[in-house]
């Protein structure tokens, strides 16, 4: 039987993750080393576990509101004016979602119309350009450069608007490059959209793992964007909690209230072990994230300098827990490069170009990794990269 016959012409046209492709390969070669896949190598913190227990235990097992746990929203709200000076309605303005990439796909979803053009700032993570498409909607491409630090620049974006652009997804800190956008950079962006209808996601999973001396802000706080801004956030990364599922989203009642009829009908709820976790987490775990960071930066530091010794130009990354090496110098292309170090030396990064034609050039690594595997992949790399 012909089952491309049956397929949606939308699902056909999609790509499979150049993440998963390495990561699948990775799991059948015997004595691999993998920096690819962005997963905390902690275990999630015992007292955030406990809670996930305690509350099987007390036989809290059921459904809860599509909007999820009430005690969870209150500690989202709270959470959001203490970490970043937002404030947001619990009852209205926060949807618990399964994971943040669920956050994602049902905004995408409640703003775009068939032909909308949605802009992507990349290299970024590999979900925005696809749900966008399954969406109907057009994803449209920013080039960012390494020079600019990979930020998203009010030049580049007042130049990719046009009478069709609906949303602005705004993947800051970023995966892959690990840049950030500080309030400075923000207020340019902020100018260029209030002079337009263009609504913005912004993307902030890794908003705990910034490493300047200031902290993260998001473009929500500032003048004339609370109003136009949909925040995606979760406890996948900053509590080492990615098997949990769970994320949020906070943003405008009228959207979130258009994002929860999507996911009433998706998904019902979150997985309600995860939420009562989640509380834990969000009301105790500062500690931890405090904790992690720490690691997270030295680790960080370990990995840009190592690099740079191997002769890789390296962007230093100030923010998530990657790095994003340039290999132009070798001669290689991005899927040449990591095919030909995966199979020689068996270490597996992730080609560049799998987040967007901006990427060819460059690697993606991850050191959520113990330094043990970072000095080992490390040693690797550089003996591939000398030969």
């Amino acid at each position: 039987m012909d089952y491309n016959l049956f397929l949606s012409d939308k699902v056909k046209s999609i790509k499979p993750s150049g993440i998963r492709k390495f990561f699948d390969i990775v799991t059948e070669m015997k004595d691999a080393v993998s920096l690819g896949v962005g997963e905390p190598d902690f275990v999630t913190p015992w007292h955030i576990r406990e809670a996930g227990i305690r509350s099987l235990e007390n036989g809290s097992t059921h459904y809860t509101s599509n909007w999820g746990l009430i005690e969870l929203r209150k500690s989202i709200s709270d959470y959001m004016s203490r970490r970043f000076n937002l404030d947001y309605d619990y009852t209205s303005q926060i949807l618990v979602t399964v994971g943040g990439s669920e956050g994602i796909d049902q905004c995408i979803r409640a703003l775009v119309n068939p032909g909308d053009e949605v802009l992507i700032p990349e290299p970024s993570f590999v979900c925005y350009s696809p749900m966008t498409a399954l969406a109907g909607g057009v994803p449209v491409a920013i080039r960012t450069f390494a020079k600019d630090k990979f930020k998203l620049t009010p030049e580049a974006l007042k130049a990719a608007i046009t009478p069709k652009t609906k949303l602005l997804i705004l993947p800051y800190p970023n995966n892959p490059t690990g840049g950030i956008m500080t309030k400075s950079d923000l207020e340019g962006i902020a100018k260029v959209l209030r002079e337009t209808n263009v609504f913005v996601l912004s993307d902030e999973i890794y908003a705990e793992l910034t490493y300047t001396e200031t902290p993260h802000v998001s473009i929500a706080s500032l003048p004339g964007m609370y109003d136009r801004t949909v925040i995606i956030n979760g406890f996948s990364k900053a509590y080492a909690m990615t098997g949990w599922r769970l994320g949020f989203a906070t943003g405008p009642k009228e959207l979130i209230g258009a994002m929860t009829k999507i996911h009433q009908y998706a998904i019902m709820s979150a997985p309600t072990t995860s939420q009562y976790a989640a509380i834990e987490a969000i009301e105790k775990g500062d500690d931890d994230i405090a904790r992690m960071k720490e690691e997270y930066n030295m680790r960080r530091r370990l990995v840009v300098e190592s690099f740079r010794k191997i002769g890789l130009d390296c962007f230093e990354p100030e923010g998530a827990f990657y790095v994003f090496p340039s290999i132009q110098k070798t001669g290689y292309t991005s899927e040449d490069f990591c095919e030909k170090l995966l199979y020689t030396k068996k270490v597996a990064v992730v080609p560049g170009n799998a987040f967007g034609d901006s990427g060819e050039g460059f690697f993606r690594a991850s050191y959520c990794y113990s330094v043990q595997n970072l000095q080992k992949a490390i040693s690797l790399i550089d003996e591939f990269v000398s030969k």
